[in-house]
């Protein structure tokens, strides 16, 4: 149940720093993807399940607040979970290049995919243009900040396990 009240919480604060804070230190209209980094750091530390229905919750938020079609984000970011849990068996804590390239690729794949469902779909097919001047942008922005929140995900996983180890 812990667990439970303290992920959430860690979704709802990144969600608000996404709209928020990062908003207003946005560079050129980019803001990193505080979202992405949850579900993603979940997945690969917790597995599948959790990945899946962490994404759908990040997902959900946004669906809610930002989206045009509700269960989109959740959609996409269901997935992204999910395929992040896939590398909970090569993951250790005290390595930090696999988390940034799992992050990036899935920032990648959300870029994509929101490119492709909402601009493609509706006939702008600039992706050379999206890619150089939204995805790189956005994806490097991400990786950046990162290199921090990633630290306070991984601080606040272990602590939780270790909890769980003496409840139990």
């Amino acid at each position: 149940m812990l667990r439970r009240i303290v992920v959430l919480c860690i979704v709802i604060i990144g969600f608000l720093l996404q709209g928020s804070v990062f908003s207003g230190i946005s560079m050129g209209g980019i803001v990193p993807n505080i979202l992405i980094i949850i579900t993603s750091s979940f997945g690969f530390m917790r597995g599948k399940n959790e990945g899946m229905v962490i994404g759908f919750l990040c997902g959900l938020i946004m669906d809610v607040f930002f989206g045009d079609i509700l269960g989109f984000y959740a959609l996409v970011y269901l997935v992204i979970g999910y395929l992040n849990g896939f590398f909970r068996s090569i993951f250790y804590p005290e390595d930090i290049k696999l988390p940034m390239i799992l992050i990036a690729a899935s920032e990648l794949a959300y870029c994509f995919l929101c490119f492709i469902f909402l601009f493609m779909l509706r006939g702008k097919f600039h992706l050379g243009y999206y890619f150089i001047h939204i995805f790189l942008p956005e994806i490097a922005y991400t990786i950046l900040v990162t290199l921090i929140i990633y630290k306070l995900i991984l601080w606040v996983n272990e602590r939780l396990e270790l909890w769980e180890k003496r409840r139990s």
